[in-house]
């Protein structure tokens, strides 16, 4: 009986051990860097703050779970239902996890629980691991005994999961709260209004501010997956511009690119590719790719993956024929001499106006003595010339990533988009590409540089043979 009790302890014991070695948890980011950010927002409410930020929720249905960006840029930890307090008093920081689900990791694997306080510990870096049952005591116990109370930061604006970015995620708050039918608040409303009336003596104050500050400017370690992030883009549009015929569907021409991004270890998109034939490119972000492709047009291709937890965001356009026509080729050679021009100008020190100044300048006198097909091209390129929106938006962790690029001087570590864009109304034409810019100590560096914008670089990689022709579709083949 004692060698069996004995057996059995061993093999609980080595079942504990299996469960901890079989966790899943990133391997990107070291833990110091992560008690580096949160040490950040220490410094930043004060000595009399708290700061709560809630995780994402569990998913309904086979929907893989992906934590909010905030919170794995706090923690890199990928466990549903989960609370990081963040202490400015004594500068201690403490996860709260849901207790372990044994038939769920039955079914799904190891997911890291309240039960794994010194394994989670030990990977986060946080001071203390506890159960959810634990938080409401603990939020009393900040301050609340003997007030006065600490103030309270949380999160006001909506967490970022998958392919979401705030200002999409703000749009649809306001379309649903203007539907008399719907209406519902966002998490992060109902979150503070339980905090109102659960410990209403905090006063509670806006944490994302200080987090976009942050998030603003990447570590090396983030630039590497984004830089990768922009391979991974760049590889797939290429494979996208390599299938191109006329004949082939726009959302072949996803499917293309989305081999490539899973191929290449993406978990799937940043955004629902915009590849747009035709005047279907028009609409700038046109997402149903329902369309054929005709011979004579062009095609804009936008997209990018989800890729740990970063993404990038690179656009081209070329002919469904593989060769531009005179008049494609005048439109399409002004927006690369754009591109080029306003990275021209980009660095440390100077701000996006500036920029935008310095290379519409350089443009008009790109235009002096240039030609175009009709009135209506000219027309379009002299409004581009004084169109404010070429230098576009962060990119980081969403593809419209938090922070501000406008209206503040560059700093090395800022990544976003350069965007040179004209619309010819008359044709319903729109013609752009975009390009992703990581300021340096030097200057700015191109990240997205590789993926062919020269006419000459372009013609050549559709003349090149693509997934598509080698694996055609039985559509295709029919049409054949």
């Amino acid at each position: 009986m004692k060698r069996i009790i004995n057996l059995l302890a061993t093999t609980i014991s080595l079942s504990s051990v299996l469960a901890q070695d079989n966790h899943h948890y990133q391997t990107d980011f070291s833990k110091e860097e992560f008690a580096k950010r949160r040490a950040k927002i220490i410094e930043a409410i004060g000595n009399n703050a708290i700061a709560l930020i809630q995780g994402s929720s569990g998913i309904a249905g086979f929907t893989v779970f992906r934590q909010s960006n905030t919170f794995y840029y706090l923690t890199g930890l990928e466990s549903a239902h989960a609370y990081l307090l963040i202490n400015g008093k004594n500068k201690r920081t403490t996860l709260y996890l849901p207790h372990r689900d044994e038939g769920m990791e039955r079914s799904q694997g190891k997911v890291l629980s309240a039960e794994d306080n010194e394994l989670v510990k030990q990977l986060t870096d946080v001071d203390q691991v506890k159960g959810i049952e634990f938080l409401s005591s603990d939020l009393v116990g900040t301050g609340l005994i003997r007030p006065p109370a600490p103030l309270l930061y949380t999160p006001f604006s909506p967490a970022e999961i998958g392919n979401d970015s705030r200002d999409e995620l703000l749009f649809h708050q306001a379309r649903s709260s203007s539907d008399p039918w719907d209406g519902h608040v966002t998490k992060e409303a109902s979150f503070i209004q339980k905090l109102k009336e659960r410990v209403p003596q905090f006063e509670i104050h806006d944490l994302s501010p200080i987090l976009d500050s942050m998030r603003l400017i990447k570590s090396s370690k983030e630039i590497e997956l984004i830089r990768r992030a922009t391979q991974i883009s760049g590889m797939g549009i290429i494979e996208a511009m390599r299938s191109t015929q006329p004949g082939v569907y726009e959302y072949q021409l996803d499917a293309a690119a989305k081999y490539i991004f899973y191929l290449h270890g993406a978990r799937g998109d940043a955004y629902p590719s915009i590849i747009g034939g035709g005047t279907n490119a028009y609409m700038g972000h046109y997402f149903h790719k329902t369309d054929v492709l005709n011979n004579g047009d062009l095609v804009l291709m936008d997209y990018a993956p989800d890729y740990k937890y970063y993404t990038s965001d690179v656009t081209r356009i070329w002919p469904v024929n593989g060769k531009f026509s005179e008049a494609q080729k005048e439109l399409y050679n002004f927006i690369v001499a754009y591109r080029d021009a306003l990275f021209r100008y980009v660095k440390p020190g100077v701000t996006s106006n500036e920029v935008l100044d310095q290379a519409a300048a350089d443009m008009s006198q790109y235009l002096e003595g240039k030609k175009f097909a009709n009135a209506s091209h000219l027309k379009a390129v002299q409004e581009g010339v004084k169109f404010r929106g070429h230098f576009q938006h962060p990119v980081g962790m969403a593809v419209h990533d938090v922070g501000q690029v406008h209206g503040v001087k560059l700093r090395p570590g800022m990544v976003f988009t350069i965007d040179p864009m004209i619309w010819v109304h008359e044709e319903k034409l729109y013609v752009r590409i975009e390009d992703v810019a990581l300021v340096t100590e030097q200057g700015v560096e191109n990240l997205s540089a590789f993926v062919p914008s020269s006419i000459e670089d372009i013609e050549r990689t559709i003349k090149e043979k693509g997934l598509i022709e080698f694996r055609p579709s039985a559509e295709f083949l029919l049409k054949k």
